[in-house]
């Protein structure tokens, strides 16, 4: 006998503001268990100090996370000048103290080095897997691990504020993906000579999304409770938070296709789409109605890569 699964079958992409003090997989089970979802994944962890955009995928939305994965960011940063922790951050314990002596162009200018491309080495305590465990969970443990070095690309990162009379600064930071802003800050630190950690980290962004569609664990167990007050399905305030699932694909090439079509893509079989076809991925769009994403075979027509299973059961 099949096992039965457990909670609803829904499709979508919540934009959580993650809270401080949790993990992202705590923040995404209390997401999965208000929406009382089947499947669910976030994309892209951030770490127990760090708060803000953290995309979670419901159902159908899990194939396509990938996207949201590699798709750049921004972030907001406080750091403490003069001192150095542990972790790069105020989790960490205090191992170094050092006068401050820096100006404000001094630190405009070495901020700047940082814009473009470079290597980074992950830290230490980073969300990074290392034999499916965190590499923080192995730094707490006082075991350092193999890491290799990343190409990055920080495409801005201003000066918001220097606070010289605390020896505080923020920054707002427009990088790739597989950036580690505690890295930066340290780095900069050194730069400056006196060392530096993270004392408040938030994603403003994440790819296109904007911060004013983020949605807190407060407002979602607010809006269940008030349905169970009502006596109403959770879903009829709940689902409307959550956004398509193409809006993880906005940066891929569209194909249109005619929903005779788009039933035989959705059954694995090619199309003749009687144009060239754009090189790698593309979103297939079958009468308006998004479907899944395709590519080019070896004779140029269109091939499934990633479909809906909702698609592929004629529903």
């Amino acid at each position: 006998m099949a096992r039965r699964t457990k909670g609803r079958a829904i499709d979508g992409i919540l934009l959580l503001d993650k809270p401080p003090g949790i993990s992202s997989n705590k923040a995404l089970q209390q997401a999965k268990g208000i929406y009382f979802a089947q499947k669910a994944g976030h994309t892209g962890a951030l770490d127990p100090l760090a708060t803000g955009m953290l995309p979670i995928c419901f159902g159908e939305a899990t194939k396509f996370s990938q996207f949201l994965l590699d798709t750049d960011k921004t972030y907001v940063v406080r750091a403490k000048l003069g001192e150095r922790t542990t972790t790069s951050d105020s989790d960490g314990e205090v191992v170094e103290n050092r006068d401050v002596n820096v100006s404000r162009g001094q630190l405009e200018q070495e901020i700047a080095g940082f814009l473009g491309e470079s290597d980074q080495y992950p830290s230490m305590y980073s969300a990074l897997k290392y034999q499916g465990q965190p590499l923080y969970k192995y730094a707490r443990e006082g075991i350092e691990v193999p890491r290799k070095c990343r190409k990055i690309k920080v495409f801005s990162l201003t000066l918001d504020e220097f606070d010289e009379a605390n020896n505080e600064v923020q920054m707002t930071a427009h990088v790739s993906k597989g950036t580690y802003i505690r890295t930066i800050v340290d780095d900069l630190g050194e730069k400056l000579g006196c060392g530096a950690h993270v004392i408040m980290l938030h994603r403003s962004a994440v790819g296109h999304y904007p911060a004013q569609k983020m949605v807190s664990l407060t407002q979602l167990q607010a809006l269940l409770e008030r349905a169970k007050a009502e006596d109403i399905s959770p879903s009829c305030y709940l689902d409307e938070l959550l956004l398509p699932i193409d809006t993880a694909l906005v940066d891929l090439p569209v194909i249109e296709i005619t929903a005779e079509q788009g039933a035989a893509f959705s059954h694995g079989q090619t199309v003749v789409i009687g144009k060239p076809l754009p090189e790698g991925v593309v979103k297939v769009v079958a009468d308006g109605v998004f479907i899944g994403t395709g590519e080019q075979n070896r004779d140029g027509h269109l091939k499934s890569k990633r479909g809906l299973s909702n698609q592929q059961d004629g529903q």
